[in-house]
């Protein structure tokens, strides 16, 4: 049987429900196609299942541990003080299926000009998809969401080693007693200070020269600074040449900065980029373009090399975010069914990783400044002169902003803080509307707040902070 809709939707993660989402308001009738990679493969995809959600819960639940644990809140003393990962581990689960059901199942029951099928899917023309055990469904328009997944390195001795991605990380009942991470980006990062938080010997091992190779340079080292002294071993510059068995434990073999260096743990974890669902899509029978690593090439109006096909989220490659992802959907649909020509500028997204301190970006660094050719300037301003980290009792971070030297406008920002996370989006908004210094500097901030970093910093491109006084214009 043969199925007719105005929009074909493969994928059911964020950026699909989005789009499906935007299609059902403009009443658009729409196919929503699970599109599974593996069999398995939960309604939400990544974020809510493997992702954000399991992977941020377990963060904090392992900060709260080791702040009990170390009672290290001045006058404040914890006695003993247990984790009981099991638990924790159910507790995880719980609310990411709270989460898939409410946010997910229940969202899409409510999508009237929606139906949903799942299964494994592909193209067979340019107006038709064949997916398996439903035969096939035909669209005027697509929007292509398949996601990505974990990309393993090839590596001699890898085949027949037990080793971890994020997914079979974030489903582990018990804290392995040592494990190694192979990656010192967003994703890396956290695994390592999660299972440093809750006791376990980590070593993370980078490729390029520093973690974090994207951020800012202070950044990167202050924050390898910072875990460096909770106990986690960091080696950049890596080259790994053998994974071996030694009993139980597995043994990395590599080079770190010219030297030999022997890692022995229990667990190994990948945290090295993902690859993109789409070599069993038949994207070349419909003339989508991909780039040598198989990402859908798209303008910033989402559209493919195809006239009739789409793509959003992780599929078209970094970087890949939730909100970003369900933007690009909600763009794509827009763009497909209205003709907007509604753009994605992807200057105006923050980037967060979930160490503690939190890191956050957005806009340019200094470095892409200067190599776009832009006159900038920049400041960098520790957390110590802030009255809030003296509050908290964590002055360690500081934050830097980059601004066009010709008007003052701000183009980049970066944060090393606690809650980083909520502090860049006053930025995003200044990159976003092309504001200045001078409107950050302008604008009542709340005292004491962490927020009040970004204005401080703006001042310090006129005046030494160390001799102001609080709230000072």
């Amino acid at each position: 049987m043969t199925e007719n809709y105005d929009l074909v939707i493969l994928g059911h993660g964020s950026a699909a429900f989005a789009a499906a989402i935007k299609a059902n308001d403009l009443g658009v009738k729409t196919a929503m196609i699970g599109c599974n990679v593996t069999k398995g493969t939960l309604l939400g995809g990544t974020c809510v299942n493997v992702g954000c959600i399991p992977s941020k819960y377990l963060i904090n639940i392992s900060r709260f541990y080791r702040l009990a644990k170390m009672s290290s809140i001045e006058g404040v003393k914890i006695k003993d003080v247990s984790v009981n990962f099991r638990d924790i581990a159910e507790s995880k689960e719980r609310i990411v299926e709270e989460l898939r059901k409410e946010k997910y199942e229940g969202v899409l029951s409510a999508l009237e000009s929606v139906t949903y099928y799942n299964g494994f899917t592909k193209f067979v023309s340019n107006e038709e998809v064949k997916v398996e055990g439903k035969g096939v469904i035909r669209g005027k328009k697509f929007v292509v969401a398949t996601g990505a997944r974990p990309n393993i390195p090839t590596i001699k001795g890898l085949n027949g080693i037990d080793y971890l991605t994020n997914e079979e990380a974030l489903s582990l009942e018990e804290i392995p007693h040592s494990i190694c991470i192979v990656g010192g980006r967003a994703l890396g990062l956290e695994f390592a200070q999660m299972f440093s938080n809750f006791g376990s010997k980590v070593t993370v091992l980078q490729r390029s020269n520093r973690i974090l190779p994207s951020h800012e340079t202070e950044i990167s080292e202050e924050l390898r600074r910072y875990l460096e002294d909770d106990g986690i071993e960091i080696f950049t510059g890596v080259q790994i040449n053998e994974i071996t068995k030694k009993g139980e434990l597995k043994v990395v073999s590599a080079s770190a900065g010219g030297k030999r260096v022997s890692i022995e743990c229990e667990k190994l974890l990948f945290a090295t980029g993902r690859k993109p669902n789409t070599e069993n899509l038949n994207l070349d029978k419909v003339g989508v373009a991909v780039d040598e690593s198989g990402f859908i090439i798209v303008n910033e109006e989402m559209q493919t090399s195809a006239a009739n096909v789409w793509a959003a989220g992780d599929v078209v490659g970094y970087p890949m975010l939730e909100p970003l992802a369900a933007k690009q959907g909600a763009t794509a649909v827009e763009n497909a069914f209205l003709s907007s020509g509604k753009k994605i500028n992807l200057n105006e997204v923050p980037e967060v990783v979930f160490t503690y301190p939190e890191v956050a970006k957005v806009g340019l660094t200094d470095a892409e400044a200067i190599r776009r050719g832009i006159r900038c300037s920049c400041r960098a301003l520790p957390l110590y002169y802030l009255p809030k980290a003296r509050i908290i009792g964590d002055i360690r971070g500081l934050m830097k902003l980059v601004i066009d030297a010709e008007n003052k406008q701000i183009i980049g920002a970066n944060i090393l803080a606690p809650n980083a996370s909520e502090i860049i989006h006053e930025c995003t908004l200044a990159v976003k509307f092309k504001l200045t210094i001078d409107d950050l500097i302008d604008t009542v901030h709340v005292f004491p707040t962490l927020s009040e970093l970004v204005k401080l910093t703006a001042q310090s491109f006129y005046k030494d902070i160390s001799k102001l006084s609080c709230c000072s214009e």
